[in-house]
């Protein structure tokens, strides 16, 4: 089980007190006394278990929460088994705009595969100086993407390479004008491999923004994105008369999280949508001390991006430690002072 910790962002088994019930007595005196033990429970705190999504075994607390008698603060995780990952939400599309004005426009085939707005596009150049200017650019391995056209274009507005040139032999990331969206073709060259994965999209069904085009129809505005891992070229999942459930969405974003330990990257920038960032997390954050529970588990604004510790709590990953030495092999026993010192004080009990 992957486990997920906030840190910093970029943006256009939990501990209670619990106060005891006071029972009505016939006399004063009983009240009083009633009263008295009240207060004295009221400040015992109290493990509240946490809910499990159907399926799923029980997890053990993780190193941010607090277990019962600790206060929350630091702890420590071998390096080997965290990844650091990127989430940014897609920037403005035409949906958000319409949605904003009456929710029932959702509901319209005009907003079919949703592209982003000109404001949209704004955002996107904002990111995309920010993550230059901070050196993010140099250290992300990899961008996903979730295979819809607003999520496309914000990952590759932000990461991708700088304005295609003709006569350049590698494929572009995106081609001029894709999505009607009036940009110049976006270089492959000089950024990370890009990568649609259909895992990460948003909530499935009845609303026309969510549901894509087939693969066919997308290779030609983005040549350079890798879609070899979904399996249909249709949009098999979108259904017109039912919507996801939120509990599914959670558990598909925890597979997701899950799956990202198999690949090698340690370092991944995620482009997906505000349902589906934000049911994975307020999942994940359950465990969590309230206060990380409330950083975590907030929603995205559009093209907000935070960074997080994907921490390996079950074994998931297979790397061995790239930067641990395991010190110079001593001749006999390598024993701590401590310790050393309880061996000399047995042996001279024994003598």
């Amino acid at each position: 089980m992957a486990m997920v910790y906030g840190t910093t962002s970029y943006g256009g088994g939990i501990i209670l007190s619990s106060p005891a019930t006071i029972q009505s007595s016939p006399t004063a005196a009983a009240a009083a006394a009633a009263a008295a033990s009240a207060r004295a429970r009221a400040r015992v705190r109290v493990r509240v278990p946490v809910g499990l999504l159907p399926g799923r075994r029980a997890k053990p607390l993780p190193l941010r929460c607090a277990p019962s008698g600790m206060e929350p603060g630091t702890a420590l995780y071998p390096l080997h088994r965290c990844k650091t990952i990127y989430l940014v939400r897609h920037a403005q599309g035409i949906h958000n705009v319409a949605g904003e004005k009456d929710f029932k426009a959702y509901m319209s085939h005009d907003l079919f595969d949703a592209q982003l707005t000109p404001l949209g596009w704004s955002q996107v150049d904002g990111l995309r100086e920010h993550v230059k200017k901070s050196g993010l650019a140099k250290k992300i391995e990899l961008v996903i993407t979730s295979p819809l056209l607003r999520t496309m274009q914000t990952a590759v507005g932000v990461f991708g390479g700088e304005n295609y040139t003709d006569g350049v032999s590698a494929a572009p990331l995106m081609v001029e004008n894709a999505g009607h969206s009036g940009r110049p073709a976006v270089s492959s060259l000089n950024c990370p491999p890009f990568l649609a994965v259909e895992t990460c999209r948003e909530h499935l069904g009845v609303h026309p923004c969510d549901k894509r085009r087939s693969i066919t129809e997308y290779r030609p505005l983005f040549p350079a994105i890798d879609f070899s891992l979904i399996e249909n070229d249709e949009d098999v999942l979108w259904e017109p008369d039912v919507r996801e459930a939120n509990e599914s969405v959670a558990l598909r974003g925890m597979k997701f999280i899950d799956w990202l330990w198999t690949r090698e990257e340690k370092e991944i920038a995620i482009v997906s949508h505000s349902g589906f960032l934000y049911h994975t997390l307020s999942m994940y954050s359950k465990e969590c001390h309230p206060t990380i529970r409330d950083e975590v588990g907030k929603h995205f604004a559009n093209c907000e991006l935070r960074s997080m510790v994907l921490v390996d709590r079950s074994m998931l990953g297979s790397d061995p430690p790239g930067f641990n030495y395991p010190g110079k092999i001593p001749a006999g026993l390598d024993l701590p002072s401590d310790v050393a010192d309880e061996k000399r004080v047995e042996e001279a009990q024994k003598n």
